[in-house]
């Protein structure tokens, strides 16, 4: 079984590092000639148009975020209606402006290098308004496409192990990507954001099903091949990433489906020439799971978790417990007007927030996944340090978060706003927003009890709770912004109380400049 052999995800993770000599000498540049497109076309296929009516939930954006959507006794089945709101809030085309060049389309999720590689394919039985089929989701006409028509669910409960909230679910939404869509710009180190981009995408996802009461859980546990073979992705250029299991029907066993022949549909290239990074590939091929036996067993894995990560040093650390406020003391600004407001900071002003606002972004972020790589007890695979530059009411340093007992503890105190412009490529907007937050993973622990597809896990994992942050940032009116970094710098800026963890994923947040310019 390829994915104990985790030598792989180390290969891959030591071998896709940023350090200042490596970013410093590199070679690549960005061929826009050959830049590709943001989209996946089916040629062939006539689109089936979605309700171009989308309504609002009511339902405030800081409470949908924080919610786990789980199966509840008064949760509601997806319709097509639902659906095309939940695709829409999730990787949907939410701004269009048009410039000399063309024509630049906003979505939903915040994407790395705005390249929008991940897509959503839908498998379902008969729903209200849309017959059983796989479909493929198409943000640019806002339509889905027909792959395969009848319910092939079946294929997913086997290939899932027998995944309960699979077995239960009127349709799950697959997430895959095209890998060379983001390696143009990124290379092999694209891998990692196929589970960025994914998480931001989940995140927004998880927030929409939750404000429409429809039960949502996402699945890492299922054989690669069989997903590959449903949707016709190619396994040389494109992977499956994640499932999720949409509503909760009456439990009853999946009727089987006619037999799974293969897919050929034209879509259009995405470029003149495709450059291939092998690492991804092999980093994906020795992280899937081959038969549904090893999907059991992988998922048997995350019995093994130690529990609580961040120990306990005793009475002399210094404790910021969070300031928690009542929900309707937040902004009620539901989760859709967020969604469509959310961008991508690209410039902040350096200026202060409230740790009110701080805490609510850490809590409503933090609050648990409903996911099959968590054990009922752990909130992530990830923990949170800080760099604090401008909180009201937190001093100046770096911080780890607490998660159990809901506390900034103090690492460090001092004004680290160079060293965190550093650690993010030595770029301004870290150094200039209020605070950045900094996923890190134990990945000896995370590959051992899950192999190497326990990388996968933890990015996704970190990347979740990064679109979380990103959420409850807009939702608060203020700004935020993913960013790269340099790997082992992070790890030795936090330690001797990091090290030995690896950094996942990044987020800065504050006050966005453009927004103050126009609200002078």
């Amino acid at each position: 079984m390829k994915n104990r052999e985790i030598d792989a995800a180390w290969s891959y993770h030591n071998g896709t590092k940023h350090s200042y000599e490596s970013v410093r000498t590199s070679r690549h540049y960005l061929d826009w000639d050959n830049q590709p497109i943001p989209f996946k076309i089916y040629s062939e296929l006539e689109p089936i148009s979605l309700p171009e009516h989308l309504s609002s939930s009511g339902v405030p954006a800081i409470s949908a975020i924080s919610s786990r959507t789980a199966a509840r006794h008064d949760a509601v089945l997806p319709t097509r209606q639902t659906l095309a709101e939940i695709l829409f809030l999730s990787a949907g085309v939410t701004r269009r402006r048009s410039y000399p060049g063309g024509e630049m389309l906003f979505r939903a999720a915040a994407c790395t290098g705005a390249l929008y590689h991940i897509d959503l394919y839908l498998v379902c039985g008969e729903l209200e308004d849309l017959e059983a089929g796989v479909y493929h989701f198409s943000p640019q006409d806002f339509s889905l496409r027909k792959l395969r028509a009848g319910d092939y669910r079946s294929f997913l409960v086997v290939a899932s192990g027998e995944e309960t909230s699979i077995a239960n679910a009127p349709c799950v939404i697959v997430s895959a990507s095209t890998f060379w869509r983001n390696a143009w710009k990124y290379e092999a180190r694209a891998y990692r954001h196929c589970y960025w981009d994914n998480g931001t995408i989940l995140a927004n996802l998880l927030a929409a099903a939750a404000a429409r009461n429809i039960a949502a859980k996402v699945v890492l546990g299922f054989v690669d091949a069989t997903v590959n073979q449903l949707l016709g992705l190619d396994s040389q250029r494109e992977g499956p990433l994640s499932l999720v299991a949409m509503g909760e029907a009456s439990p009853g066993r999946i009727g089987l489906s006619r037999p799974m022949e293969p897919l050929v549909f034209e879509t259009t290239p995405l470029s003149k020439t495709e450059l291939d990074y092998p690492p991804m590939r092999t980093m994906h091929e020795a992280s899937s799971l081959e038969n549904e036996e090893e999907v059991v067993a992988w998922r048997e894995g995350k019995g093994k978790a130690e529990g609580k990560r961040i120990k306990d040093e005793g009475g002399n650390a210094r404790l910021f417990p969070l300031q928690l406020s009542r929900d309707e003391e937040f902004p009620q600004d539901t989760i859709e007007e967020v969604v469509v407001r959310r961008g991508s900071t690209r410039e902040f002003v350096r200026e202060t927030i409230t740790f009110a606002q701080l805490s609510t972004m850490l809590d409503r972020a933090t609050g648990g996944i409903n996911a099959d790589f968590l054990t009922a007890i752990e909130e992530s695979l990830n923990d949170l340090y800080l760099i604090v530059h401008a909180v009201e009411g937190l001093p100046s340093g770096a911080y780890v978060f607490r998660c159990h007992e809901r506390a900034l503890e103090l690492l460090k105190e001092g004004d680290f706003r160079r060293e965190a412009g550093h650690l993010g490529l030595g770029q301004e907007i870290p150094a200039d927003c209020s605070v950045n937050i900094y996923f890190l993973a134990d990945l000896n622990e995370i590959l051992a009890r899950f192999g190497n597809r326990g990388y996968r896990a933890a990015q996704l994992d970190a990347a979740i709770m990064g679109g979380k942050l990103y959420l409850a940032a807009y939702a608060q009116r203020l700004g935020a912004s993913g960013l790269t970094f340099f790997d082992d710098d992070v790890t030795e800026f936090f330690s001797p109380h990091a090290a030995g963890r690896s950094v996942m994923f990044l987020v800065a947040v504050g006050k966005s400049a453009k927004r103050k310019k126009l609200n002078p």
